[in-house]
């Protein structure tokens, strides 16, 4: 069976024993001023309270895992791959030197580790991801399905996040504010003009409405049945675990819980995202 791609293995690829390989053999430390951040480092956005908790630990501990990075155009100078909050963490905290791992990394190389990095740790926003899709598939000309071979998800879910680009600018400070999901946000996608869709994101926002609701929303919006009348809003952890399997499985999912079991439905929309489905459900 032939082996797989560095790349399509992750980050386990580069660095020997996994993310959590201790910090020796092999590791290299670097001065943090002559690092220079990965031009290509799809993350934007850092949650202050989260860099100020990790400041303190790398004060404290020191940088525990070490950063790669690859060589960069003069000699003793780097290229951040993979670790930019660790990186500010340790500026930060006034640390002279990280530990590094040193790796040759092209261009697409760095862009495709740092997506892979960042989504294995859920640390990218929805419209960040579909940013650094639109990377890959405009600048490096790659296919949604090759894309989706890289970074570990589904074609389907690929295709969809790469969809949140289209919207207009009011939908995404929503997004980027935390006012709306990304499910909210797939749903007004449906709607054909950027007009309508801010006039329902308005609607979503004042009625306080959740994912099923803006979807029956919208249907109700393109002349579908009417909307019943609301259901009874399910608890927290049922909606948290709906929107967990619709990021995965990349389409809409129904959980219903009863007094003992419940029921799962997963919908799809064409043969396509069915056989998509089937694989990622079958591995």
């Amino acid at each position: 069976m032939p082996q797989k791609s560095g790349l399509g293995r992750g980050l386990g690829a580069l660095i020997p024993g996994g993310e959590n390989a201790p910090v020796e053999n092999g590791v290299a430390l670097a001065p943090v001023d002559k690092i220079s951040p990965n031009p290509r480092q799809p993350r934007t956005n850092m949650h202050p309270e989260e860099l100020e908790e990790l400041t303190a630990s790398v004060r404290e501990h020191g940088v525990l895992q070490p950063l790669i990075v690859t060589p960069g155009a003069s000699e003793g100078q780097y290229i951040l791959i993979a670790g930019e909050r660790r990186l500010q963490a340790a500026r930060l905290a006034g640390l002279a030197t990280v530990p590094v791992l040193i790796r040759q990394a092209t261009d697409q190389q760095r862009l495709e580790l740092a997506i892979i990095e960042n989504v294995q740790r859920a640390d990218l926003s929805a419209l960040e991801e579909a940013e650094a899709y639109r990377q890959l598939a405009e600048d490096f000309d790659l296919s949604h399905e090759a894309i989706a071979a890289r970074v570990g998800k589904s074609r389907v879910a690929v295709t969809n996040t790469l969809r949140l680009l289209k919207l207009p600018d009011s939908i995404k400070n929503a997004l980027i504010e935390n006012r709306v999901s990304e499910g909210h946000a797939r749903a007004l996608l449906a709607l054909a003009t950027p007009e309508a869709q801010t006039a329902a994101l308005r609607t979503v926002v004042v009625q306080e409405l959740n994912v099923r609701q803006t979807e029956e929303l919208v249907r109700k919006l393109l002349g579908g049945k009417p909307v019943r009348k609301p259901k009874p809003v399910p608890p927290p952890d049922i909606t948290e675990l709906e929107e967990r399997l619709r990021s995965s499985l990349g389409t809409k999912v129904s959980l219903r819980a009863g007094k003992k079991g419940g029921t799962l439905t997963i919908y799809y929309y064409s043969d396509e995202e069915l056989d998509a489905l089937m694989k990622r459900l079958s591995k």
